[in-house]
């Protein structure tokens, strides 16, 4: 989720409209750019509070927003519905860590794609079209260019870039098991509230050991609200606004809009190969899309 992903489906009422309105197009744009520039701020405070103290910083104020959103009542929660919160709570924090050492390590523009894949995988796998299986083709040469053998080659940075991945498509089918038990967002907000409440002794260590300035204190938080906050609530309204698959195809953009951020904000300057790379992945999923959508309209 991206750093931040969409806001949980059960939450959200079905666009009534396939048109994309003006306005819609402009909260998607703007809910991309503010998670991919709040990771970029978020980075700005790693030498000083590390990947883990900017994301137990962002984990706090996920939390507070979503509690503020959807006011879950936590003693009414049964055992039935609160296993899947649970795996979602570890899933939330694991998702931010891993995609912000990935960050640290290999930059935004390769991290935000590689955990991309994720989504991607569960939507060419959901389907047995011809056209997907070359969508996924075209993602995979993608990945394989961008992770291929260099001399500054990270792997322990692409690593954690595809558990980002893993995790997120975990997010996916773990938020429609707690969407179908737990009304509205209740249940992310349980699990925000339990993944906050899990990394405050990390807060508290880091704190500790690595006294926070004012500046790296400033940028996680900053980080946070454009990367959490924003988007959830962004989000809220778009899903309200626009057809879902126009959602789903600039969700795609993403890594596009985070290597122009790492490019212009931190001046993590890509090959033309991997820009190459990272231009297949966001055209398979486009494709996709695209196609998908496209037969229904025309049946």
């Amino acid at each position: 989720m991206p750093a931040a992903p969409a806001a949980p489906a059960a939450a959200i009422p079905a666009a009534t409209s396939h048109r994309t309105s003006p306005a819609g197009v402009a909260a998607m744009l703007g809910s991309g750019l503010s998670n991919q520039i709040g990771a970029a701020t978020g980075s700005l405070a790693f030498p000083v509070l590390g990947p883990v103290g900017v994301v137990a910083v962002r984990q706090y104020v996920a939390a507070i927003v979503l509690l503020a959103v959807a006011r879950p009542r936590l003693r009414d929660l049964t055992r039935h519905q609160w296993r899947p919160v649970i795996l979602l709570a570890v899933v939330f924090g694991t998702m931010n860590l891993s995609l912000y050492t990935a960050i640290d390590r290999v930059g935004l523009g390769l991290a935000v794609t590689l955990e991309f894949l994720g989504p991607l995988t569960l939507a060419l796998a959901a389907t047995r079209r011809r056209v997907d299986a070359c969508c996924a083709l075209l993602a995979a040469a993608g990945v394989v260019t961008l992770m291929r053998p260099q001399p500054t080659t990270d792997y322990l940075g692409m690593a954690f870039g595809l558990l980002g991945a893993v995790c997120w498509a975990a997010y996916i089918l773990l938020n429609r098991t707690v969407g179908s038990r737990i009304p509205g967002a209740r249940g992310s907000a349980a699990a925000a509230t339990l993944s906050a409440l899990t990394f405050l002794p990390v807060g508290l260590f880091v704190a500790l050991h690595h006294p926070p300035t004012a500046a790296s204190l400033g940028y996680a938080v900053t980080a946070g609200v454009l990367a959490s906050a924003v988007p959830y609530l962004v989000d809220l309204f778009t899903l309200r606004h626009v057809p879902p698959a126009a959602f789903g195809l600039f969700m795609s953009v993403n890594p596009v809009l985070a290597a122009l951020v790492g490019w212009i904000g931190l001046g993590q300057h890509l090959g033309p190969a991997d820009a190459a790379a990272i231009g297949a992945v966001v055209t398979a999923n486009a494709l996709s899309i695209l196609t998908a959508y496209r037969r229904p309209a025309e049946g």
